[in-house]
């Protein structure tokens, strides 16, 4: 097989069945032109599946496979191939409602899905909208689920969470924590972490010189340490040994005006100090465009940014835009990953 030839193997889950997922993978499964970017196989239950095409009035002939092993070498790749599960009941599932048996249900398609990438089966993973209280009650132990997917997958290397949005990334130091311990996960080697991930992935994603910023922690940047020293003692260093390792990152620029920077082009990527210093601008930016990329993962894994929209769940209004924005980027991060194995 020629280089030009290669597609990547992305799987598709359905993501909360109490939600929009199935309408939302029954619309991107739909378009032929977003089919023809890679191999693809869509994983859950098949009433799921059935119920979220009636949902979004489409649809869509599968082939079906019995293992993940039998999907890298499809010959029709035009058609997505369909690894059906029975992880839930319709009965077990309250529309719009959060649940245990939902939530269990998400787990352990997505578990299935990286077991398959350990095994080396696929080479990417995008994931309709999760419902983190129902994944709670369906036995997550963690956070959230980028933790669960690094424990997974065996990860001790950093990772983070990067938002995106219309060619612009965010990556973060700290995450779902409470905000009055945010102070405690800023470092200067977890800047580096973030803002070097970040930047090489961005690579990986097709932008060969990312042009990367850091945001300050304090208001008006610490004002000079008036308000607040984590500027001077934390974040310029960190710069300057980013520097030093040969990924030119600017900053830091005050976080309430380096996303003008980003809105006016000048930037490709923000590494920000904690969730909404990022989230609040981006999701202004263009809500119904964002994606998230789990960062620092062996395999590219994406969703898109918003959630399980309960309030229009089954009504077939949900917008695919971001969920197809989020299925090109793993598509594009698949085939980088996927060209680095065949040339190793």
């Amino acid at each position: 097989m020629t280089e030009t030839a290669l597609k990547p193997v992305v799987a598709v889950t359905l993501g909360d069945p109490a939600g929009i997922g199935p309408e939302l993978v029954a619309k991107l499964l739909s378009r032929a032109d977003l089919m023809r970017l890679a191999n693809v196989v869509l994983v859950g239950d098949r009433w799921l599946w059935e119920e979220g095409q009636a949902i979004a009035c489409v649809k869509v002939q599968t082939a079906p496979v019995g293992d993940f092993a039998e999907v890298r070498d499809r010959t029709m790749l035009s058609t997505p191939a369909f690894l059906e599960m029975d992880t839930v009941h319709a009965s077990q599932v309250t529309r719009s409602q959060p649940g245990a048996a939902a939530g269990a249900s998400v787990l352990s398609v997505l578990d299935r899905c990286m077991d398959a990438t350990l095994a080396g089966h696929i080479d990417a993973i995008t994931f309709a909208p999760l419902n983190k209280h129902s994944m709670k009650l369906g036995g997550l132990k963690h956070e959230d689920e980028l933790h669960h997917f690094a424990q997974h997958l065996g990860v001790k290397s950093y990772f983070c969470e990067f938002n995106t949005l219309n060619g612009l990334w965010t990556s973060r130091i700290s995450s779902h924590v409470p905000l009055k311990d945010v102070p405690q996960y800023l470092d200067k080697q977890r800047i580096i972490d973030a803002a070097t991930l970040i930047y090489k992935s961005l690579q990986r994603n097709g932008n060969d010189s990312p042009r990367v910023a850091v945001a300050g922690f304090n208001p008006h940047n610490g004002d000079g340490g008036t308000c607040g020293r984590e500027e001077i003692d934390i974040i310029v260093p960190a710069v300057a040994a980013l520097a030093n390792m040969g990924i030119p990152v600017q900053g830091p620029f005050p976080a309430d005006t380096i996303f003008l920077k980003a809105r006016d082009g000048e930037l490709d990527a923000i590494v920000t100090m904690y969730h909404d210093q990022g989230q609040i601008a981006i999701k202004l930016m263009g809500f119904s465009q964002g994606v998230t990329v789990q960062g620092g993962l062996p395999i590219p894994i994406t969703t898109p940014a918003h959630g399980t929209a309960f309030d229009i769940s089954g009504r077939g209004k949900a917008s695919v835009d971001a969920t197809a924005n989020a299925f090109k980027i793993a598509c594009r991060m698949g085939l980088a990953r996927l060209q680095e194995q065949v040339a190793a």
